[in-house]
């Protein structure tokens, strides 16, 4: 799998585990998403697909890198497509 279809794949994950938002977009928290077992053999590296992601301007979440449990409360934030985001 190269790193567009995880990035694809990560969009599915959370939608289907997060929280819809007003704006057309979803929140998770990450030790949701690190503790799932759909995510955990669907990702080898969850962590690396993120920062993918992140780089990408398709997630959102403070700081550069997450860890299993010191960071398990921190939000993750599935923005909107472009196009729901301008409203078409």
């Amino acid at each position: 799998m190269n790193v567009e279809e995880e990035v694809g794949r990560l969009r599915e994950e959370i939608t289907r585990l997060g929280q819809p938002q007003p704006d057309g977009s979803f929140k998770v928290k990450f030790g949701v998403l690190f503790n799932d077992d759909r995510c955990a053999n669907i990702f080898e590296a969850l962590v690396g697909t993120l920062r993918a992601a992140k780089k990408r301007k398709v997630v959102s979440f403070d700081g550069e890198l997450l860890l299993q449990g010191v960071h398990d409360a921190v939000e993750i934030t599935l923005l909107p497509p472009p196009a729901a985001a301008s409203g078409s």
